[in-house]
């Protein structure tokens, strides 16, 4: 098939789509991937791209063409609405370019956020009539109102006004989480179009490859945080029971890997409270580092803060730490909780209850290393059952072949 994918996200910048493209590709697809110029997430473009540089690459045998965009910046609201529809109007250009020189069978959109990349998508199927595969992994408006603190009625309803059309475009509307399908439904009668088509961690996790160097971390009991520390990570929560631990657990250590909006925060509350025998900053490795932090991690740590929208969601991460075959500490809501709790993979608190986290966490550290290491056998098992790449993808190729 020639299968065009729409995403504002690629590499080198870390999304599923890059596995999406590659997998598909070397499955003997003609792939071809419609993004942006590299900046997410420090909001400046990476070093080799630009207005004029590395625009049309091909990478892994994928075709890559980049539209214009404002970068993000630091991620203000200004600065976020302007990157999103300058995406959204350059690649919609693009894409009017693309579909007049190549026929599509098949146009898929990687929605990680903003709802505004489906526009690219419709220029095409337009075009060519080519139907459209809407992977759903933010819900708008409620992700607007919600993570986006965007109050104002008019707004909302024009979003959600918006929403209902791409819907309304898409032949599937594949979700990463199984409660998106209310939020969706509410929307409209598209009982029929949904598909369940779930996050799946990458090869070099797990995989297991255990070679990239990595910092001598604290001795302790090891809890690790990986990925984005943003707002939606309730990074507050994470911080007091930090310092609830202080003073009569010093063996637990934090260990944050990554960066975003609220490492600012992070690093405020360390020094405000004397944290720093506790919890460490390590900053932003990439993907190939994982595997190697996690297999010295003794407990992987995922958080979300309680709000409608994410105790819809089920983090990426979750399946990514399941696959490294390390117990989970989860600080979260909803199906991502239940998800840890029916594999037996480690221990689920309420979102934002530092309270119930520290005595969790004090509770874990007592384990033996045995209980931990079945814990954590327990998450690979039920990640190689539900969620590898390979058989998603194989999924994927079944809902977008012509029937």
């Amino acid at each position: 098939m020639n299968i065009l994918i729409v995403t504002q996200y690629f590499f080198p910048e870390n999304f599923k789509s890059n596995d999406m493209a590659f997998e598909l590709q070397k499955r003997g697809h003609d792939v071809t991937v419609l993004t942006g110029i590299p900046n997410y997430p420090e909001g400046e473009i990476y070093d080799g791209y630009g207005f004029s540089k590395n625009r049309k690459q091909t990478i892994n045998g994928v075709e890559v063409v980049r539209a214009l965009l404002l970068p993000r910046g630091k991620g203000g609201g200004i600065k976020l609405f302007l990157n999103y529809f300058s995406w959204a109007f350059f690649a919609s250009l693009k894409a009017i370019k693309l579909s007049s020189r190549k026929k599509f069978d098949a146009v898929i959109v990687h929605e990680p956020s903003p709802i505004t990349q489906f526009y690219p998508a419709l220029m095409v199927k337009k075009n060519q009539k080519t139907p459209v595969y809407f992977w759903v992994m933010d819900l708008w408006p409620e992700s607007l109102e919600i993570a986006g603190g965007v109050k104002n009625k008019f707004v909302l309803k024009f979003f959600t006004k918006m929403v209902q059309k791409f819907y309304n475009e898409s032949e599937k509307i594949l979700i990463t989480s199984k409660g998106f399908k209310k939020s969706i439904l509410e929307k409209g009668d598209y009982e029929n179009k949904i598909e369940y088509f779930p996050n799946w961690a990458e090869d070099t996790i797990s995989a297991g490859n255990l070679d990239y160097p990595i910092p001598v971390l604290p001795a302790g009991f090891k809890v690790m945080f990986a990925g984005n520390i943003g707002e939606a990570q309730d990074m507050e929560s994470i911080m007091h029971t930090a310092l609830k631990l202080k003073n009569h657990h010093t063996n637990i250590k934090f260990i944050l890997v990554g960066d975003g909006r609220k490492m600012p925060f992070v690093h405020e509350f360390i020094k405000e409270h004397g944290l720093e025998e506790t919890v460490y900053t390590l900053g932003r490795f990439p993907v190939e580092a994982m595997a190697s932090f996690f297999n010295a991690a003794d407990i992987l740590l995922v958080s979300l803060k309680d709000d409608p929208i994410f105790n819809l969601t089920v983090p990426a991460k979750v399946q990514a730490y399941m696959s490294s075959g390390k117990p989970i500490m989860a600080m979260l809501n909803g199906e991502g909780s239940e998800n840890i709790k029916e594999a037996d993979c480690g221990f689920a608190v309420p979102a934002g209850d530092s309270e119930k986290l520290a005595e969790a966490l004090e509770y874990a550290a007592k384990r033996g290393e045995n209980e931990l290491n079945r814990m954590g056998l327990n998450g690979k098992l039920f990640y190689e059952k539900n969620y590898k790449m390979e058989e998603c993808i194989s999924n994927l190729e079944n809902i977008i072949s012509p029937k």
